[in-house]
């Protein structure tokens, strides 16, 4: 009787569940972040709808909410990204002078269309604060405080490093912050814009002048500041 061969059955892969996952949650915040971004200095934040940011970054509301659950929340992670644009910290600058450390720092090396955007950001914000306390609450402690945080923290470090003689460096952070950032407030409300070019030299100029009032040698005039003890 003539032997039957039998061919092997194909083994068939399981099915997956549902579709797969193309961007990470990390990616997907980020991009959501992008969208809404583009949608609030289109239309500010009252006229922004979280159906047209779920639209705009073509994922469904259950996503989005997943990511972040309340429309506040997608602006409180806005401002912690622009914190970024407007003061580059924390970073690793070790190595670097001092100067060169803060002008990394402040973005003197921002592209055009990148400060273009930082501009109508602030202003978006400063528009936008009246109305909503709750937003002016979240640009304050996530923003401008963060950021003061962030750059006394550096300062402080320097000083024990003894590379510059501070007593105070909350102060001297705000005092800093207060010089450059003051233009770039002003033209959000009215004042003319300064080219870009204007503003880095404005940075740079900013920054010489604060590590003259805080230098070592300095600071021995001065009868004290001595670099902080670590």
């Amino acid at each position: 009787m003539p032997t039957t061969i039998q061919k092997p059955t194909a083994t068939i892969p399981p099915k997956g569940r549902g579709r797969p996952k193309l961007l990470s949650d990390r990616r997907q915040r980020e991009r959501v972040v992008a969208c809404a971004r583009q949608l609030l200095l289109k239309q500010g934040y009252a006229r922004t709808t979280t159906d047209q940011i779920a639209a705009k970054c073509r994922i469904s509301k259950q996503t989005l909410y997943k990511l972040f659950p309340e429309k506040l929340s997608i602006f409180a992670a806005i401002v912690d990204a622009h914190r970024q644009d407007m003061l580059a910290l924390p970073g690793d600058y070790a190595g670097l002078p001092v100067d060169v450390a803060l002008e990394k720092i402040f973005r003197v090396d921002i592209d055009a269309r990148s400060h273009k955007e930082r501009i109508a950001i602030i202003k978006l914000m400063i528009a936008e604060a009246p109305l909503f306390p709750e937003l002016r609450l979240i640009m304050h402690k996530r923003g401008a405080e963060k950021s003061r945080d962030e750059l006394s923290r550096w300062l402080a470090e320097q000083a024990t490093a003894g590379r510059i003689a501070i007593d105070s460096p909350d102060d001297d952070a705000q005092i800093l912050m207060d010089m450059v950032f003051g233009p770039i407030i002003r033209q959000t409300v009215g004042a003319p814009r300064m080219p870009q070019q204007n503003m880095k030299d404005h940075i740079r100029r900013c920054i010489g002048i604060f590590l003259q009032g805080v230098a070592i040698e300095a600071g021995k005039r001065d009868g004290g500041r001595p670099p902080l003890k670590a």
